[in-house]
């Protein structure tokens, strides 16, 4: 299999990273095209004013390359698959991010945009993720059950516009629980921008962290990480309402 590896955390980061060593001991081909810089939350972002440098990235693995791409992860995917790598992908997975894609989160992350930018050019896509201060065992055997899932996920056939998302919480694999599937928590982030003064500018706001409105309802990812399982999700198509439901809105 012929496996695409991007991020948003950026190239050389510990999660796609494991990815990569993990794919390569199954003997799998990788080409991987990560962001040159961090770009978290760029959400499904692509570039049109400003040039997109690409630099060779070293890695040990004989069968894998890699490409540092000056761009948000959609661009990745894009000048990736468009200019850069040649052959043919079978898979694209997204992550390891450092820090959950679970609920209303997926909206704004980079990791979730790169995965529909390769579902949206035919190919299957998974995003990964797991949660903050995860140890490297515990990425690792994250990296492993991903790649092992994707193995599997390739024979399967699947809605177009779609992409599987899994989340891990950061426990040592003898305690991990799952997996279980689960929709995603509607809980929206109650975030807060602190007023600034730069004495020669003038006003900036910082944005302070965040924190969820509300508990987590029962049944839904965020529910079931906080339980210690992995969790899996479905997210994308239907992209929109059928004609259908939205005559049952009565707009028009």
């Amino acid at each position: 299999m012929h496996i695409y590896l991007v991020n948003d955390d950026g190239i050389g980061s510990k999660g796609i990273m494991a990815l990569l060593r993990a794919a390569c001991a199954r003997g799998h081909q990788v080409s991987m095209c990560a962001p040159a810089q961090q770009q978290s939350a760029a959400s499904h972002r692509i570039t049109l004013t400003e040039p997109i440098f690409v630099h060779e990235f070293p890695v040990d693995e004989p069968n894998a390359k890699a490409y540092a791409i000056g761009g948000s992860p959609t661009d990745c995917v894009r000048v990736g698959m468009l200019q850069v790598i040649k052959e043919p992908v079978d898979m694209l997975i997204s992550g390891i991010n450092e820090g959950y894609n679970a609920g209303m989160a997926v909206h704004y992350s980079g990791t979730v945009g790169a995965a529909m930018e390769g579902t949206i050019n035919g190919i299957k896509s998974i995003a990964a993720s797991i949660h903050h201060f995860a140890d490297q065992e515990m990425i690792d055997n994250f990296a492993n059950f991903v790649i092992e899932t994707a193995e599997r996920y390739l024979t399967k056939e699947t809605k177009p516009f779609t992409i599987l998302n899994i989340n891990a919480p950061n426990v040592k694999p003898s305690e991990l629980k799952g997996p279980v599937y689960a929709p995603l928590a509607t809980s929206a982030f109650l975030d807060n921008y602190e007023r600034r003064v730069a004495p020669r500018i003038g006003d900036y706001y910082w944005l302070m962290s965040g924190a969820m409105m509300e508990d987590f309802k029962e049944g839904t990812d965020s529910y079931y990480l906080e339980q210690g399982h992995v969790v899996f999700t479905v997210i994308g198509n239907p992209m929109c309402l059928s004609k259908e439901q939205f005559d049952d809105m009565g707009l028009i």
